[in-house]
């Protein structure tokens, strides 16, 4: 965060530098805080041992940073730790200096849908809404983009992605704990957004919609993964109370819906990459999480159903281009 502060005039950012600097400022304001999880999560990573990695690699499904060898025992030992005390990690997964990061998500396995699909990303200025540990921002480096910017407000995916970058160190990542909603415009400036996993929790998401096409250069690319339903309509499911123990989903939309919004919002070229249902195998309990999975949430004695007795998550790639 001090780093894009630092370097919004290398960003071209001067048009909105003064609404920026003061978000900035709250932000700041906010992971000072001397208690609570934010004063938990910053001594966690205030901990961190310093160790120079031999290599990054970026390229495989596992984001690799150094290897064993690249530290002493007690050095990983204590890293170690301090990656465990911040748990969950939902998206990953990582390989830290051998500590393997077995995150909830098996994040490749989406990015493996899309990557072959999406505009290049070479030179281009990204957005990533809704970043968490920066999973997708650490694989998208390997493609050469001008600049990558994540915003998620949770504190502690902050400092996961923190953790990451004090030993990744790329001049390319800048990343807020912000909300979508308490960015400044930015004017015609991103080539490429990724808004992953988001949509349903936004309460009104043609505004949301809105305010990202406001973002973007002419003819740029929108990548958009969200639940679905499966209905030849265009309809959107809204849960009475919970959608896979989830409080906080609200439209869950057709893939007819999701083209709608996105043509009412200003987007056209609309195409749908990938239609899959959520599996065992991408998202499941492993011992860096310490809450519950998918499996938890599912009907046990009919696993098509959540435990509400809606449909089992089913999850779409859309990509859009910004008129």
């Amino acid at each position: 965060m001090e780093r894009f502060y630092d370097h919004l005039h290398r960003l071209k950012l001067d048009h909105c530098r003064n609404d920026l600097e003061a978000l900035i400022h709250s932000l700041k304001n906010r992971l000072d805080l001397d208690f609570g999880n934010e004063k938990k999560w910053r001594d966690l990573y205030q901990s961190l041992p310093d160790i120079a990695p031999s290599d990054l690699d970026f390229s495989g499904d596992w984001i690799r940073i150094g290897c064993s060898s690249d530290a002493h025992a007690p050095e990983i030992g204590a890293l170690l730790q301090t990656l465990k005390a911040m748990n969950p990690w939902r998206k990953g997964p990582f390989n830290v200096f051998g500590i393997t990061v077995d995150s909830e998500w098996a994040s490749y396995i989406k990015w493996n849908r899309l990557k072959d699909a999406i505009a290049p990303l070479e030179g281009r200025r990204i957005l990533d809404i809704g970043c968490s540990s920066g999973y997708y921002m650490f694989k998208m480096l390997d493609h050469h983009p001008e600049m990558i910017l994540g915003i998620d407000p949770q504190l502690l995916f902050y400092y996961q992605f923190k953790a990451l970058q004090k030993y990744i160190r790329s001049d390319k990542l800048y990343y807020l704990p912000a909300k979508l909603e308490e960015l400044p415009p930015f004017g015609r400036y991103f080539d490429t957004v990724f808004f992953m996993g988001i949509i349903y929790h936004r309460k009104s998401p043609v505004d949301s919609l809105n305010e990202i096409r406001e973002s973007m250069k002419t003819g740029g690319e929108l990548v958009l993964e969200t639940l679905i339903i499966e209905d030849e309509s265009p309809h959107a499911l809204f849960p009475v109370d919970r959608y896979a123990k989830m409080r906080n989903v609200f439209f869950i939309p057709s893939v007819p819906c999701l083209e709608a919004w996105l043509k009412r919002s200003g987007f056209d070229n609309i195409h749908c990459l990938d239609i899959s249902k959520t599996s065992l195998l991408e998202q499941r309990k492993t011992e860096w999480i310490n809450t519950e999975s998918l499996d938890d949430f599912l009907d046990p004695r009919d696993p098509s159903k959540t435990v509400e007795g809606y449909p089992a998550p089913v999850r779409a790639i859309i990509t859009a281009r910004a008129t």
